[in-house]
């Protein structure tokens, strides 16, 4: 975990927060610039402050009925915000912060961490309102950004605030246009400027000999980085030592860690999370869950594919990866086991490690299917997808 130095280090790094009111299009954005960011290869990591909205990268890239099967709104209470604003303030790369459409007082706290702001607005009350919000909290603000869902794309100027009109943003389509650009740009200066050896630093800080930096190992492989395909995963495996202590440092998909997670059983495993560093995977043991668990568990068979479903769910949105040692997993039945749920990747891969089933497979929405990760035997192969059809239960 961060010492105190360290924090001082890595807060003077960027966050930036998009604000603006609901159905304005900021999640659109939001993911819009994260994907132009990783493809120009500059680090940062896009945070969701209003978790509870249930939107991640698979929202935007998954098929719309399954989207909206998986898809679960309203979170039980705000016990998650102290955690976020702590990440937030521990910040170990430059952050987009989509800040959601109308937070509370307390959620608006969290701009307190923030060092900029994004504002995209459909309309002059709504504008102000977001940037006298900016304003109370100090944020520089970047971009004054206008929403016109069937409007034009525009820059009407760059300096010292880029003003502009982003047109289209809606859930299925990329932000596009010149002043998109022209913010991707803005970003890219200020996320490269602070971030100058900071893969290094990370690296250094590694809590074992053995580290794997994904990126350069999809250069090694001949891959671009952040495209990994499940049928990578036999390659990679081949390539890593079985059973030895390993540490996985950069971005890639929940399968793919879950996978390298479990090659090295029963050797530790830690990998670099954005927002609280290096962390060792939880050892999850068989048990019940106390009363006020933040989390659920809920096992369902799947007869057509022989196998039972696992689907967690975090009530509180936030899971703090000190609640580990209490999170005892239900008993499973003797078949292949298919994982789901929006969690933190410590939670993925502790699961998986966890789970001594025939095979195990992490759920992917965005595949139609579920990406095997662990096996006893040849078959399934590692990295098939499952392909799944939805949704897997008749409505009540």
């Amino acid at each position: 975990m961060i010492s105190p130095k360290e924090q001082v280090l890595f807060s003077l790094l960027p966050a930036v927060a998009i604000g603006g009111p609901p159905h304005s299009g900021k999640s659109v954005l939001s993911y819009s610039l994260s994907r132009a960011l990783r493809q120009r290869f500059i680090s940062h990591y896009l945070l969701r402050a209003a978790p509870m909205d249930g939107e991640g990268d698979w929202f935007h890239e998954g098929p719309r009925e399954l989207v909206r099967h998986l898809r679960v709104k309203g979170a039980r209470s705000e016990a998650w915000l102290p955690l976020l604003r702590r990440d937030i303030a521990r910040r170990h790369l430059p952050l987009l912060v989509d800040m959601g459409g109308w937070p509370t007082p307390e959620q608006e706290t969290l701009l307190d961490e923030c060092t900029h702001g994004v504002l995209l607005t459909p309309d002059e009350e709504s504008r102000r309102e977001w940037a006298d919000r900016f304003a109370r909290h100090g944020l520089v603000l970047l971009a004054d950004l206008r929403s016109d869902l069937h409007g034009e794309n525009k820059l009407e100027r760059e300096e010292p605030v880029l003003v502009g009109t982003l047109a289209g943003l809606e859930r299925g389509r990329m932000a596009e246009g010149p002043a998109f650009e022209a913010l991707v740009e803005r970003l890219t200066t200020l996320f490269s400027d602070a971030s100058v050896d900071l893969r290094r630093r990370h690296l250094e800080k590694a809590p074992v000999e053995l580290v794997v930096d994904l990126d350069r190992l999809a250069q090694q492989m001949g891959k671009a980085p952040y495209r990994w395909q499940p049928s990578d995963v036999p390659k990679v495996l081949a390539y890593l030592p079985a059973h030895q202590p390993l540490a996985v440092y950069g971005r890639g998909p929940n399968w793919l860690y879950a996978a390298i997670a479990a090659h090295v059983i029963p050797a530790p495993f830690y990998l670099f999370d954005a927002r609280i560093g290096w962390v060792e995977s939880p050892t999850l043991r068989e048990g019940s869950l106390p009363p006020d668990s933040s989390v659920t568990w809920t096992v369902r068979p799947l007869p057509n594919l022989g196998a039972h479903l696992i689907e967690i769910g975090l009530p509180d949105a936030y899971l703090d990866i000190r609640e580990a040692d209490a999170l005892g997993i239900p008993h499973l039945p003797p078949t292949g086991v298919i994982v789901s749920g929006r969690l933190p990747l410590w939670l993925w891969v502790a699961l998986v490690r966890a789970c001594d089933a025939p095979w195990v497979a992490v759920l992917q929405p965005q595949m139609a299917g579920a990406v095997v990760v662990r096996a006893r035997s040849a078959l399934p192969p590692m990295g098939t997808v499952v392909p799944l059809s939805f949704p897997l239960f008749p409505p009540l």
